[in-house]
């Protein structure tokens, strides 16, 4: 939701009945709808939407306007981030990132974090620094899906093409100047340049090779305070490091993720 076109605060993408949340979800949703635009103008046959901002306040991966969402979709609320993976599972042809932000620490990046801007500091996977992005190419990946669009600032668009390479749409709907500030496109420019980027996206499914960190798989995390680690003291196959920083290890990403998320 970060990544959105006239999104650049907190207010607009925390969960409760502000005005400004209100608006967010507006944005956001007919981003998402011009994403499905594109996405069927370009062939797709099955769209599936899965809203995955912890807005928080009983909001959390329920952000979207449900009735405003374009019919040509269905929509999954899932109870937690990464949590539902049956299309995945069942064969999923591509993923389209709307509405991304970039990583933690990255200067400039709008609204800028890694999970939780409060409790994480970085994140590795076998010695690469990622943010949610790789994340969601890396669950996306495990199961073969190739991510084939992001949108979001630049500077989240360049993290995206850097992580999977040039052949992933990048759709820049605004250019960050501090965390909370941007240069943006209009809100109904950002849609039309999304459905086109969508469309575009879906002309050749081969362009991006789906997205695994590598086999086996460690995944570091630095977390802001000691109580971030002290959790998994006894949890099997997570290592703690030191008072910040703790390593889950496993065959696959999968694995290691889930060892130490859920």
């Amino acid at each position: 939701m970060e990544g959105v076109a006239g999104i650049v605060n907190w207010i607009q993408v925390t969960g409760g009945d502000s005005a400004a949340y209100q608006q967010g979800r507006e944005l956001y949703t007919e981003e998402i709808n011009a994403a499905v635009r594109g996405a069927r103008a370009g062939g797709a046959t099955e769209v599936i939407v899965m809203d995955c901002h912890g807005a928080g306040n009983g909001y959390s991966f329920n952000s979207l306007l449900q009735d405003r969402l374009d019919p040509g979709c269905e929509f999954v609320v899932q109870d937690s981030w990464t949590e539902y993976t049956e299309p995945l599972e069942q064969g999923c042809d591509a993923a389209l990132f709307v509405g991304m932000h970039a990583m933690a620490g990255t200067a400039g990046a709008v609204l800028s974090h890694t999970v939780s801007g409060s409790q994480w500091h970085n994140l590795w996977f076998n010695g690469r620094l990622v943010g949610e992005t790789g994340i969601n190419a890396a669950l996306c990946g495990h199961w073969g899906c190739p991510v084939l669009l992001v949108t979001g600032d630049g500077q989240t668009c360049a993290e995206g093409a850097e992580l999977l390479g040039p052949g992933l749409t990048t759709v820049p709907v605004k250019t960050g100047i501090g965390r909370f500030s941007a240069r943006q496109l209009t809100p109904s420019r950002a849609r039309e340049v999304i459905e086109a980027g969508a469309r575009r996206a879906l002309s050749d499914l081969t362009v991006v090779t789906p997205y695994d960190p590598g086999r086996p798989c460690e995944i570091t995390v630095e977390y802001a305070h000691s109580d971030g680690t002290e959790k998994f003291v006894r949890r099997g196959g997570v290592e703690v490091l030191d008072g910040r920083r703790i390593r889950s290890t496993a065959p696959d990403w999968w694995t290691a993720w889930r060892q130490f998320y859920f």
